[in-house]
Formats: structure tokens, sequence, C-alpha cells
């Protein structure tokens, strides 16, 4: 899958970004895009939002595989979804969801109750997630972006600064290096990203990100990787702009 959202609507932490420069620079994301199509050149479908998002994935070949693929939209909010939740039956249960419903669907939906209603906090709600995945949200009506990487490695993410700032987010490690140059990371495992609450881990709310500095095996710097910070407590999320609508993280961390 890839995602590219325009760096108004997405603030990776700066660290992301390699702080060398490079022979090799970062492309604009209609070149990424492009890529990202020649790679497969006839399954392939993607959506574009203006110049504030781009939205991909490749059309599995199996109806059902260990680590599927899923498009969906609802509500003008769309998701990614790649992988499987081992416990989607009672989550679909305890959001009175009906039996058909797949993982993107339910993403959208737990989305949905976060944004509008919900009575958990969002680390919560992605904790309680069962099985290897990893999926990107994006609401166009609100113009947030959420995605989150399962803790157990078995759906591989990556993300990387594009040429004009943007974010890009793909499981295509090849579609990353191109697209980004050196400005790419893996995406850190058990954690979510968020345009207004930005980095965190859902495994350990209470414990900070910390960067880490990389080099490939060339001698270069490249994009952080990201950890949580096991001596470092969070003492609450800032709110900025339309957070207010992702209160219950402050109540959360506030009990």
């Amino acid at each position: 899958m890839l995602a590219i959202f325009h760096k108004a609507f997405a603030h990776p932490p700066e660290e992301l970004k390699s702080p060398a420069k490079h022979k090799t620079q970062p492309k604009l994301p209609e070149e990424t895009l492009q890529e990202f199509l020649s790679v497969h050149p006839t399954n392939t479908f993607s959506m574009t939002f203006g110049d504030a998002a781009v939205l991909a994935y490749v059309k599995p070949n199996l109806n059902y595989s260990v680590n599927q693929r899923l498009f969906t939209a609802f509500d003008d909010i769309y998701c990614l979804f790649m992988g499987s939740l081992n416990n989607l039956c009672s989550q679909i249960k305890q959001y009175g969801l009906s039996k058909n419903t797949n993982e993107a669907m339910f993403v959208i939906e737990a989305y949905r109750t976060l944004r509008d209603r919900g009575p958990y906090p969002a680390d919560q709600v992605i904790k309680d997630l069962e099985g290897s995945f990893a999926f990107v949200v994006y609401d166009s009506k609100t113009g947030t972006v959420f995605t989150a990487l399962g803790s157990d490695g078995g759906v591989k993410l990556y993300w990387g600064i594009a040429a004009d700032g943007s974010v890009v987010i793909s499981d295509d490690l090849e579609v990353i290096k191109a697209g980004c140059a050196k400005s790419f990371a893996p995406f850190p495992k058990g954690c979510m990203f968020h345009s207004e609450g930005g980095l965190m881990s859902f495994e350990h709310p209470m414990n900070k990100i910390k960067a880490m500095p990389r080099v490939d095996s060339e001698g270069v710097m490249c994009g952080s990787n990201f950890k949580v910070d096991t001596y470092s407590r969070v003492n609450s999320i800032p709110r900025r702009g339309s957070e207010a609508n992702w209160t219950q993280w402050d109540d959360h961390y506030a009990s």
C-alpha cells in the first residue's frame, strides 16, 4: 500500500528527515505514486484528494490470505489495511457491527467512535487488537491522518519524507527508498501516529518516544529509528488545533 499526505495534515518527527546532504534527493509525491503504480500496472487502485493526500493499494490476487490487503471507505473516511485481526469477531460484537464486517471496516468504525463519542483512549482501542496488522486512515472531512502498526512484527511498514515535505507511508521498502532517498525509516512497531497527537506507543502510552540516529550500510546518515524511552514518562498529551475531538487522550492520562 501507499499513502502520501501533505505536510499541512501530518507532522512526523523532525528526525525522520536525514540530517545530511546526499547526491540522491527525495522525489515529489506524484513521482512516487507513478513509480508505485508502474510496479503493479494491472492490479493497483489509487485515489487522489487534490494536493492533500494520495492513497493506493495493490489488489490481492486471492480473496483471502494471512496478510490480506483491504481498502474501504465510509462517510468520507478511507482505510488501507494490511494483515489480519485474530479477535475481529469479538471486536465487531463489542462495537455492535454486522458479522460481515472486515478489518478495514472495523478500523473505520473504531476511528469514528474515537473521533465522535469514544469512551476509551485511542491507545487502549489499538492495544485491544490482536494479530499482525498495519493500517492508514484518512478522514477527508477533517484532513486527519491516523496510522498504526502491530507489535508482533508480522507486517512491515515504512515512512519517510518526500521532496515537498509530504509524509510517505508504504509497506514497499523499495518505493520508499526511491521516493524519500535517505529520509525514511521503519515505522515503529507497537506505535500509532495521529495528525494532532503525533507519534506515540499504544503499548506503553505513558512513555515518550525517542529518536535513534541510523546509519546505513554505506555509512550515510538516514532518517532516525524511533523506540520507546523506558526512562522518560509522558505527563500529558498537548492539545493542538482539532485535537479537541481527541480529549479522551488527555482524560485518560489525567485519570
